[in-house]
């Protein structure tokens, strides 16, 4: 059987039911999909169904797409019985190398010759995961973040073995389940986000044991400041508008550029492809535009018992 178009896949197989993979679990369900989970853990298949009912509320409000229902998951015995006839295997299991590497050589006997095996790995490079596949060109990371019923972002990274239609095809299905693909150049263990998150939380543990200040400084810093635009504005596009009238370009010259000429020019291209069709005057505005309709937006951490 071929392998079907990205917008066709019609059965996933989730293997592992943590949160991550009940979160999949839960997306591909309000998405239409039928969904099949293997999860040897103890009330696994509880577990993943009391995470699927928390997430529906949220993914109503976000809308359903046709025919979907939590009634289409099926909770099985065995990987072999999950994978055999998925359409795409989305693995989730705890974050062991060995355990994923040899889940992979596993799923890769069972799964069907040109379905995708997707890992939710969040550090491991895909080349060592599908090292012991027979074929290894179907294995491709698809990192989310939680909640993965939520979060948009898909981080597709391929092994030194995985094919090039491997890549489109799972960008390509990510995008049509309401994702945000972002498929990386080469591999390396961490992939993007997460190594940005990792700087950002190393440095606010270095402010904190100096002395500089408490941890609720350090979130608030984040929260009403930097982060407040972070759901809209990236590291480039912060600079792009802190340029003023003058963009990216009077940035730099302002402040300089740390990295060489090759990333200068790649960035000052990257803006003018992107938003070098609006007026800053109207990039200004739709900034603002987001920023107040966030800060209304935000609700409070619930009060504190009394």
């Amino acid at each position: 059987m071929a392998r079907p178009a990205p917008q066709d896949v019609a059965t996933i197989a989730c293997v592992g039911g943590g949160t991550i993979g009940a979160g999949w679990a839960a997306c591909f369900l309000a998405h239409g999909k039928d969904v099949v989970m293997s999860d040897p853990g103890p009330d696994a298949e509880a577990k993943a169904r009391a995470v699927i009912d928390q997430a529906w509320p949220h993914l109503e409000g976000l809308g359903l797409a046709g025919g979907a229902s939590r009634d289409r998951f099926c909770f099985v015995g065995s990987v072999a019985e999950a994978v055999g006839d998925a359409d795409l295997v989305q693995e989730s299991a705890p974050e062991r190398e060995d355990l994923k590497i040899a889940l992979f050589a596993e799923m890769d006997e069972h799964a069907r010759p040109d379905t995708v095996l997707a890992s939710s790995s969040s550090a491991f490079l895909p080349s060592h995961l599908q090292s012991k596949c027979k074929r290894p060109e179907r294995v491709v990371i698809g990192h989310p973040f939680a909640p993965s019923y939520l979060m948009p972002l898909v981080e597709v990274v391929a092994g030194e073995a995985t094919a090039p239609e491997t890549v489109a095809w799972s960008r390509d299905f990510y995008e049509t389940v309401g994702k945000r693909s972002v498929v990386l150049k080469k591999e390396i263990e961490g992939y993007i986000a997460n190594r940005f998150q990792m700087v950002v939380f190393e440095e606010a543990l270095r402010l904190v044991e100096n002395g500089i200040c408490d941890w609720e400084a350090i979130d608030l810093s984040i929260t009403e400041g930097p982060g407040l635009r972070w759901p809209f504005l990236g590291s480039l596009s912060t600079n792009h508008l802190a340029g003023g009238k003058g963009g990216l370009q009077h940035a730099i010259d302002m402040w300089g550029w740390q990295g060489n000429e090759e990333s200068r020019a790649s960035a000052l291209a990257s803006v003018d492809e992107r938003f070098g069709h609006v007026p800053m005057a109207e990039l200004e505005a739709w900034r603002d535009d987001n920023l107040m309709r966030l800060i209304k937006g935000r609700r409070a951490v619930p009060a504190r018992p009394k």
